[in-house]
């Protein structure tokens, strides 16, 4: 089993190698799809959000690189790797990744939900770089342009439709997880993705809320208390936690812009990624139509 496990993490290098190539900032990942790294901030009181500034592996999006002397220091500190993740959002790609879940309860079609906006909204998916998950889903690679910063989301777009963007990363091709092997699809392999399309660009990325200074402030404040709450949650109240902090932070107006961090904070008391941008996502729908507190 050693040996398949030493040649499982030789083969995630030499993919997460080749990506840095061709302009794509990866880090390890282990076989739950999460950063292989630990935080060098583990166990730290009180709790420290650092993202890279210490200088420091083990920051997990943050590490992203696609110098080849670093990523095979990260690598080599991750010897357990069994994948690679891609930084989305940064140059020279500014990846945009649209994730296509396959819905097993056949409730809902991701990719049928994604052609009727792109009838409603009058644009073209355009062929691109896509890789198929274990699940059965896919992930659409696309490009964004300079001057624009699209947040991730988790179903706001439609149900089942996650997008990858600034903050975020993908699962790379050839990565192997607890479920399957992450492979690219035919007619993907030296290709570049595709530009993301104006009219779903301008989907991705609503309108900012106006704000007023003092505002913003003050915003900070709660959203660094919200954090601090989820991080203190002990094993059975991390869901009702995230949830709960979420729901304050869309109903006071910068949901959005704390998700990431929110994210974050659940994955460091032992929630999955997916599990938490869920529980985002449920928040945001939950809030949706309430309005704004002052």
């Amino acid at each position: 089993m050693a040996t398949i496990d030493r040649q499982t993490a030789t083969l995630a290098l030499a993919h997460a190698l080749s990506a840095a190539g061709r302009g794509l900032p990866v880090f390890p990942l282990s076989a739950t799809k999460l950063p292989a790294l630990r935080s060098p901030h583990r166990g730290e009181t009180p709790p420290v959000l650092c993202r890279g500034a210490c200088g420091l592996p083990g920051h997990g999006v943050h590490d992203a690189t696609t110098d080849p002397a670093a990523v095979r220091a990260l690598f080599a500190a991750a010897p357990r790797a069994t994948g690679y993740g891609i930084a989305c959002g940064r140059a020279p790609h500014r990846l945009i990744g649209v994730d296509l879940d396959i819905d097993t309860t056949g409730g809902n079609d991701s990719l049928a939900a994604l052609q009727q906006l792109a009838f409603q909204h009058l644009f073209t998916v355009p062929p691109t770089v896509t890789v198929l998950t274990p699940s059965g889903g896919r992930h659409l690679w696309l490009t964004g342009p300079p001057d624009v910063s699209v947040p991730n989301s988790a179903g706001r777009l439609a149900p089942g439709i996650d997008i990858r963007g600034a903050g975020g990363y993908l699962v790379g091709p050839g990565s192997v997880t607890t479920h399957g092997m992450y492979r690219l699809a035919p007619g993907s392999a030296g290709i570049a993705p595709a530009p993301c399309p104006r009219a779903l660009l301008r989907l991705l990325t609503p309108p900012s809320r106006p704000r007023r200074t003092a505002g913003h402030a003050s915003r900070t404040r709660q959203g660094q208390g919200l954090i601090q709450f989820v991080l203190a949650a002990h094993e059975g109240q991390r869901n009702t936690r995230l949830f709960w902090a979420a729901c304050r932070a869309y109903e006071h107006g910068f949901g959005d812009e704390l998700a990431d961090a929110l994210t974050d904070a659940a994955v460091r008391t032992g929630l999955t990624e997916h599990e938490a941008r869920a529980a985002i996502a449920s928040a945001a729908r939950l809030t949706a139509g309430r309005p704004e507190h002052a």
